[in-house]
């Protein structure tokens, strides 16, 4: 029964760090990076598609990403998907290949961002202290249907929380590589 718990809230809290991931690769750092436009939809004939399906995007130089559609007929939707995303970012294409030169941020807008990012981290860290709250819950549960001990409950709460511990660490740890990142110049 315990057992069961654990490995439900490892999973679940393996999630949150994985989601915390994902959102943090959506903020901009100076550097070109090709997950940068991976949330990025183009409209392939009237359907929303990713861009990394519809194009080949790689990284140019350091300040540079290079994205070269399987259709040239694409290069347009593309450029235009891009203008539209929320990153503020001003494709050039030159026949066939789209260049994205990445503008270089100021200060106030890497201050800017570190907030965001920190923003995003807490709620990763909500999460986790969420999924600790139902794992104790369950184990109330269990101890009141006598499916285990109270000494049962007490190792298992023990437990969940060095699980939080670990999680909410790692969670802190991405979030100190991510604002190193977004304050190098």
């Amino acid at each position: 029964m315990i057992d069961d718990i654990k490995k439900d809230v490892t999973e679940r809290m393996a999630k949150s760090v994985e989601a915390l991931k994902v959102e943090l690769t959506k903020v901009r750092t100076g550097r070109a990076h090709p997950s940068l436009l991976d949330h990025i939809k183009v409209s392939y004939y009237g359907t929303p598609t990713p861009l990394n399906q519809v194009a080949n995007v790689s990284v140019e130089d350091a300040r540079t990403l290079s994205i070269q559609p399987w259709e040239q007929s694409m290069v347009k939707a593309v450029e235009k998907a891009i203008m539209e995303s929320d990153l503020g970012l001003n494709p050039n294409s030159a026949g066939v290949v789209i260049r994205v030169p990445m503008p270089p941020l100021t200060e106030e807008r890497r201050r800017d961002l570190v907030k965001v990012v920190r923003a995003e981290a807490e709620q990763a860290r909500v999460a986790v202290r969420n999924i600790r709250r139902d794992g104790n819950n369950e184990l109330k549960t269990a101890v009141k249907e006598k499916l285990i001990s109270e000494d049962d409950e007490h190792r298992g709460q023990d437990l969940i929380q060095k699980l939080t511990d670990q999680y909410v660490k790692e969670i802190d740890e991405v979030l100190a590589k991510k604002e190193e990142d977004l304050m190098a110049v």
